[in-house]
């Protein structure tokens, strides 16, 4: 006989406005073994069933069910179900003094929430009407692959103020990730050579792994990737492609002047390389100079999602094809990979951009942003940050005593997590880590969890260390 979701031998209380709703359902387990609500050997519900009582996604719960493991809470069985470990039913360990009260996630590199006077509640009402206009053809049908012209031309109109281009060379794809998917299986054969910069975006690497490309690494400063390593791999490698992000670098927050633009299209042009521009920061930073989309039209694929700038739940994506004759190509990869972007999230992201809620998101995003890196300055040492105010992360680069594993790990036993340089590395990794400060839910947490970072640079490794 089935269980119902109605009838669950756990399900977890949680906070929504406390953070990733799957740490939370992961929060709530260790409390309720902790206090022997939840005991040794409970099979928890299976993760649908759950999801289903919680209302939210499958794969939401399956992250809880992952963090939890990670935690050492539960073990999984193949065909058996996940089961509480008999380690965590014993009294807990006294927590480490420094413990926040509430562990703060500094990993996920997402937008904080826009604080601006009423624009929560003004973005509550305008999702009632948009429901409440919503024609289910959206819902019953499927949608043109690349979305409808009107979608299009609201992908031009995103771009406008950075990148003049028609909508006839604009798709929409189903987040940055979709696109970046399409623009390398058009350019490129297993086999292949891409250049990157020597840190370069976790998701770039998964896919380049995925579709068996060899990446190219190239040496970079202050103020991005260095134009002569990419001739100089340009000579050595002949690489299909160039992947990079010119604005607000992740992880390091670059942003590329505009000689070094200029010189990277040039050498581009002469050895007939083409070029991938993730552009997922370009509208938080209204001053940085012109994308290289619109320095080289003719040789740039510009992907700009809304994921970073105006929501992560917007998993959509703008590819400006780098030649009209490419649109084809590319929209017969966006069917045979992810099918076509969702059309009921492309019908919200083409509302707020056409009502000018979008906007509103980014000023409000840009606006919180710059209020986090001030108490970022206030709180970490000076010199010890390489940060831009447009961007929500931080590149940190650790003090010789210190390795980025043993400052990670330190870091976590006192709640708090941030990513090290391995994440991102094609070559060798530097010691340094990056430091996301949009996931907090308040300024206060912020300054909480930054308060952490800056104490534990403040001890020598051995100081903070607790074997025996």
């Amino acid at each position: 006989m089935s269980r119902s979701a109605d009838d669950l031998v756990w399900v977890p209380t949680i906070d929504r406005s406390a953070g990733p709703v799957y740490h939370s359902i992961a929060d709530a387990l260790e409390e309720g073994i902790r206090a022997g609500h939840v005991t040794q050997g409970t099979r928890l519900p299976p993760q649908r069933l759950l999801a289903r009582k919680l209302g939210v996604d499958f794969t939401t719960v399956t992250r809880a069910y992952a963090e939890a493991a990670r935690r050492g809470l539960v073990e999984g069985h193949v065909g058996r179900g996940t089961f509480v470990c008999a380690s965590r039913t014993a009294p807990p360990m006294p927590p480490d003094p420094r413990q926040a009260a509430h562990p703060a996630d500094l990993q996920m590199n997402a937008p904080p929430l826009p604080m601006g006077p009423g624009l929560q509640d003004d973005l509550r009402q305008d999702m009632g009407a948009f429901a409440a206009e919503l024609d289910l053809d959206l819902l019953l049908r499927y949608q043109q692959v690349g979305g409808s012209q009107a979608d299009r031309q609201a992908g031009a109109r995103w771009l406008e103020g950075r990148l003049a281009v028609p909508a006839e060379r604009v798709l929409v794809c189903a987040g940055a990730q979709g696109a970046l998917l399409a623009s390398l299986s058009v350019l490129c054969e297993p086999g292949d050579v891409v250049c990157c910069e020597a840190l370069t975006y976790p998701g770039f690497r998964s896919l380049a792994a995925h579709l068996r490309l060899r990446l190219a690494p190239l040496a970079m400063d202050g103020d991005g990737l260095l134009p002569e390593a990419f001739e100089e791999a340009c000579r050595t490698h002949r690489p299909k492609a160039l992947y990079c992000t010119p604005t607000l670098h992740n992880p390091t927050t670059a942003t590329q002047p505009l000689d070094r633009r200029k010189a990277l299209v040039a050498i581009a042009r002469q050895h007939d390389v083409r070029i991938i521009e993730d552009d997922a920061y370009g509208a938080l930073a209204p001053d940085a100079p012109p994308p290289l989309a619109a320095l080289a039209p003719e040789s740039v694929f510009h992907v700009s999602g809304l994921a970073k700038s105006v929501s992560p739940a917007l998993r959509i994506a703008y590819l400006a094809a780098a030649e009209p004759r490419q649109v084809s190509r590319l929209a017969a990869a966006v069917r045979a990979t992810t099918g076509m972007a969702s059309p009921l999230t492309t019908a919200l992201a083409t509302r707020w951009i056409d009502n000018g809620k979008a906007a509103s998101i980014v000023a409000g995003i840009r606006q919180e942003t710059a209020a986090r890196h001030a108490i970022a300055r206030e709180t970490l040492p000076p010199g010890a940050i390489v940060a831009s105010p447009c961007a929500f992360h931080l590149w940190l680069r650790l003090p010789d005593e210190w390795t980025r594993g043993e400052f990670i790990m330190r870091l976590r036993g006192t709640g708090i997590g941030i990513v090290g340089s391995d994440a991102f590395a094609v070559s060798t990794p530097p010691e340094a880590v990056r430091v996301a400060l949009g996931t907090p839910k308040d300024r206060q947490g912020v300054r909480e969890a930054l308060r952490q970072v800056a104490d534990l640079l403040a001890e020598a490794p051995a100081m903070s260390s607790m074997v025996v």
